[in-house]
């Protein structure tokens, strides 16, 4: 009878694939808490909405869906609230959209200057814009609240808008990284054809950087959208509130009434528009940044 030994290499191998196994189903147990750990406030958010005021106060934490769902909620009784819920949705669609298509085209012609173009100070002055990403609003909120006060765009859409049309930073960075990946022959033969810097530009640089725009595009809308401390800043008038204000105002008027279903169907509406995008083009947003990260 003859007795075969493992070889050390062998024995060495299975123990590198075992440790592989269990690590990778340790990250995967770990996901899995932390994406139960996210999505449970917002199932909770769905189904107490379609309570009534005394179900939700005798039943608070439970996630069990109600027997007699009140669809009112959200086909209704929301869209009688005052200040007006529609307006703040239709304020923040027209600041977040008007900001960020005129921005998205300053971001990314700075982003093509960045990587593809040659001028004095380049470096610096990309380096000054990446500094002012360290620099917290909380600092610069008293400053720019005077400037605008002195130049009367206080309770206007100006400082909410205009200040994003200038281009984002972030934007900037990102869209450079993902240039800089795109073949500088292309601009040379380009430039050899004949064509300006703003054709190659439209023509070239911006087709082939179309998965990072749409995603930053988007990431800029749902911050946008979000935003609640420079709207309630600057703002006054109730016909100019964004939706994210709407939404504040209206949690201290009914939170008194302790009608908290009517918040959060409110709350559930407001954030519809950010699911919505993130679901339809997370391919393109996690995509761009793993990209912009190996380029």
């Amino acid at each position: 009878m003859t007795y075969s030994v493992a070889k050390p290499s062998t024995v060495k191998q299975g123990s590198i694939k075992r440790a592989h196994v269990m690590g990778t189903i340790g990250v995967y147990l770990f996901l899995i808490l932390g994406a139960i750990v996210m999505i449970l406030p917002l199932l909770w958010m769905v189904e107490s909405s379609l309570k009534t005021k005394e179900q939700f106060l005798t039943t608070q934490l439970s996630l069990a869906f109600p027997k007699n769902p009140q669809w009112g909620n959200y086909f209704k009784r929301i869209w009688q609230m005052s200040p007006s819920l529609q307006l703040g949705i239709v304020n923040s669609i027209i600041i977040s959209f008007s900001t960020i298509i005129v921005g998205t085209f300053a971001s990314s012609l700075a982003a093509f200057s960045y990587s593809k173009l040659h001028f004095p100070g380049k470096n610096k002055l990309f380096l000054a814009e990446l500094a002012t990403m360290m620099i917290p609003f909380s600092i610069i909120m008293i400053p720019q609240f005077v400037i605008y006060a002195k130049i009367g765009w206080l309770d206007t859409w100006a400082p909410l808008i205009v200040p994003g049309m200038l281009g984002n930073v972030s934007m900037i960075f990102f869209l450079r990284q993902y240039m800089n990946g795109i073949p500088t022959s292309m601009i040379e033969s380009a430039r050899i054809d004949g064509a300006g810097f703003f054709r190659i530009y439209w023509q070239i640089m911006m087709p082939n950087a179309k998965p990072a725009v749409a995603a930053q595009a988007i990431l800029w809308f749902m911050g946008a959208w979000n935003d609640y401390f420079a709207p309630s800043i600057y703002l006054n008038n109730p016909n100019k509130l964004t939706v994210q204000v709407v939404i504040s105002q209206l949690n201290a008027m009914y939170a008194i009434q302790t009608d908290y279903p009517l918040l959060l169907a409110a709350s559930v509406v407001a954030l519809l528009p950010c699911l919505i995008i993130f679901m339809i083009f997370q391919k393109q947003i996690i995509a761009s940044v793993a990209m912009t990260g190996l380029k």
